[in-house]
């Protein structure tokens, strides 16, 4: 599994590139790559917890613009192995 972390201002081109961001994650999600997203409090950033391989995840980061937003910083790219509660 693959978590993002993006670090988020509340530039006016991330706020008007979200919604077609959330479709894609929705699509993600219902085919099962993306198993949660979420802002944190504050809308200061996001995690995304993705079911798939690190060359799978950086063309899905690359089809989607909004990764390369005003006002979105990818953080941090990390592999997590679960040990209790998600596994593959």
């Amino acid at each position: 599994m693959m978590i993002v972390e993006l670090a988020l201002t509340l530039d006016p081109e991330r706020l008007a590139a979200r919604p077609a961001h959330r479709e894609k994650l929705a699509v993600l999600h219902a085919d099962g790559r993306l198993i949660a997203a979420g802002p944190w409090e504050g809308d200061t950033g996001a995690l995304l917890l993705f079911d798939v391989e690190r060359p799978e995840l950086e063309l899905i980061l690359d089809a989607d613009p909004y990764y390369r937003t005003p006002g979105v910083e990818v953080a941090a790219v990390r592999e997590w192995n679960p040990v209790f509660g998600l596994s593959r």
